[in-house]
């Protein structure tokens, strides 16, 4: 009866229970709880059917031991809980904030209804169709290349430096103050007038 009695109670215990990631491949990690690494067991993940998620634990990242019946050798890794050597990294209170390894991160603050993508290299957006950008205000503080077709439907302007430059023909049936771009001439030397631009 005793015996018993101490495997359900230790059954009971390792229902939950709390680990630290020691290994990590795809879809399964190995856990140490106490002084027990488990074999590999398959971890948390958000969607994992006809949409598919990926973020794997990271080794040392505190994670919790679902084992049904208390049985280690049917355990699910579940997500993970803040520890002394991986803490909190931010305490606001109602802001979405995700650090990467690499330092960069990303943050929405719903208060201020910002968001920021800080540290990142490069960044793609790939659409098969089209991207459409809805707002008043779009800036710019680099150079922009523009690899296909430009179409401005909008009124332009150049500041600064106020140059533009072309390597190759400008065509345009516009007119700058009553000028008709590429097509104006001028008065001659000897009276009359110059031809058109060539």
């Amino acid at each position: 009866m005793r015996e018993h009695i101490a495997d359900i109670n230790r059954r009971l215990e390792n229902m939950l229970r709390l680990g630290t990631v020691k290994e990590v491949k795809q879809g399964y990690c190995r856990v140490k709880t106490g002084s027990l690494v488990l074999d590999w067991r398959p971890y948390w993940t958000q969607r994992a059917g006809t949409a598919k998620t990926s973020w794997r634990p990271s080794v040392g990242e505190q994670v919790l031991i679902f084992s049904p019946g208390g049985d280690f050798h049917g355990a699910l890794i579940g997500p993970a809980f803040y520890s002394d050597e991986n803490d909190q990294p931010d305490e606001h209170e109602t802001r979405d904030y995700v650090e990467y390894p690499d330092g960069a991160k990303i943050i929405y603050d719903p208060e201020t209804s910002e968001l920021i993508a800080q540290g990142i290299k490069t960044a793609l957006v790939q659409a098969s169709e089209k991207v459409t950008v809805d707002c008043p205000e779009t800036e710019t503080t680099g150079n922009l290349t523009v690899k296909g077709k430009l179409t401005v439907d909008g009124e332009s302007l150049l500041k600064g430096a106020n140059t533009m430059k072309a390597g190759t023909t400008i065509t345009s049936g516009a007119e700058i103050d009553g000028i008709k771009f590429g097509e104006h001439v001028h008065p001659g030397d000897s009276g009359g007038k110059t031809g058109v631009p060539e």
